[in-house]
């Protein structure tokens, strides 16, 4: 068997709204500037105490913490109101993917549970992937904790394996695990961060993502 890991943010799903609009009214809820767009968006991806941290160095972890839980509670208002839409092609290409006997797909994405059961089950994606890795359980990315799980959990070597994200800290932590990196061209950091970072491939769209997947992965058949 073989194995291809989603991102979910900006890979799958395009939620920039709910997240610039959670961190805008988390900043404020303390009586704080909101970050710019273009900053909130550089840590999509990282797990959200890493995020804010990486936003507001300068603040004490008790802030910290409370610019988390107002996140926490901005974001989940947010995707009741209205859930995030998955990319325009997004859901033909994970039900063409996996529709196919030797490909299982997984997930690794900085959201956490909650979250991820939330998109799964407004979108209809149950049982669409075999493993399921979020920040709950994992040191933030690009750590590889993440693909390492996903790996085991499937019996998957690394081989067979491709990571598909938007951000470099998706790139690199697929290399930290020994696994291909994949980058997409329509997230949250610009492809050229991407190729540096050490994408084996970009692609433009879920039909080029779709065999570009095929393709590299028939390579270790």
């Amino acid at each position: 068997m073989k194995l291809a890991i989603f991102d979910v943010d900006g890979t799958i799903s395009d939620s920039q709204s709910h997240i610039t609009h959670a961190m805008t009214l988390a900043f404020e809820s303390v009586h704080l500037a909101a970050p710019s767009r273009e900053a909130v968006l550089s840590i999509v991806g990282l797990s959200l105490p890493v995020a804010v941290a990486r936003l507001a160095p300068g603040l004490d972890v008790p802030l910290q913490e409370r610019i988390v839980e107002g996140y926490k509670a901005s974001y989940f208002t947010s995707r009741a109101a209205s859930p995030a839409p998955l990319y325009p092609g997004a859901l033909d290409c994970l039900r063409d993917l996996h529709s196919r006997d030797d490909l299982l797909l997984g997930v690794a994405t900085g959201k956490s549970r909650r979250g991820l059961n939330a998109l799964i089950a407004h979108h209809g994606l149950d049982g669409m992937f075999v493993t399921q890795q979020v920040a709950d359980d994992h040191p933030s990315k690009p750590d590889p904790e993440m693909i390492f799980a996903a790996l085991s959990e499937t019996g998957v070597g690394r081989r067979a394996a491709v990571m598909i994200g938007d951000t470099t800290y998706d790139i690199e932590m697929a290399r930290a695990a020994g696994v291909t990196p994949i980058g997409v061209s329509w997230g949250y950091h610009p492809v050229s961060a991407l190729e540096a970072a050490g994408a084996a491939r970009i692609v433009n769209s879920f039909t080029e993502l779709e065999a570009t997947v095929l393709e590299i992965l028939e390579e270790v058949a």
